[in-house]
């Protein structure tokens, strides 16, 4: 089974990486690919979902023009495929889009997979379980997998703090009190 890892792009930015496929795939493009794992649909639909007002605006939000073109990477890099054209109820002709196999065991592997970063729980691990959560999938492998994740790093963070200095030792508090916080929160999850 393929395996995506995590990258830092320009800026920080994080990317996915499928190492045997080479695409690479930045939170929003995930996104549009959930929402597409609920069933073909157009661009606009998924904006929808993705806009301020949307159903999964409030934890990821992407702007129409921008789902459009992830749309079009997702095409190139043959995760999805268009499926047939719709007359719109205003405007042009939308063309229906779906998820290809590759595309689907892509967002199958993703859903499975914690988030590396206790900063990454607020937007990637949400966007996840609102994705679970929309396709009446269980959470509970992934929360206790990203538990797990969290407890390793937060002994790993409490032996550094006890030997730093400075305000890198308040910066390591921060990032204890985080990860406690978030080890919590998926304690209590559900």
């Amino acid at each position: 089974m393929a395996r995506w890892t995590t990258t830092a792009g320009p800026g920080g930015q994080t990317s996915h990486v499928n190492p045997e496929s080479r695409h690479a795939l930045n939170p929003g493009e995930w996104a549009v690919l959930g929402v597409l794992a609920e069933g073909p649909t157009h661009g606009f639909a998924v904006a929808q979902l993705l806009g301020p007002e949307g159903a999964l605006g409030h934890i990821w939000t992407l702007p129409r023009p921008v789902v459009y073109q992830v749309i079009k990477k997702l095409l190139q890099l043959g995760l999805i495929s268009e499926r047939r054209t719709e007359a719109g109820t205003r405007g042009p002709v939308r063309t229906v889009v779906g998820l290809t196999p590759g595309g689907r065991a892509a967002i199958k592997q993703w859903l499975k997979e914690p988030v590396d970063h206790v900063r990454d729980v607020r937007s990637m691990l949400l966007l996840k379980l609102a994705l679970l959560d929309r396709a009446g999938a269980d959470p509970t492998p992934l929360v206790a997998a990203q538990r797990a994740r969290l407890v390793g790093q937060l002994e790993m963070l409490v032996a550094d703090r006890d030997r730093a200095g400075g305000f890198d030792r308040v910066v390591l508090d921060w990032r204890i009190a985080s990860s406690t916080a978030t080890i919590e929160f998926l304690r209590r999850y559900r």
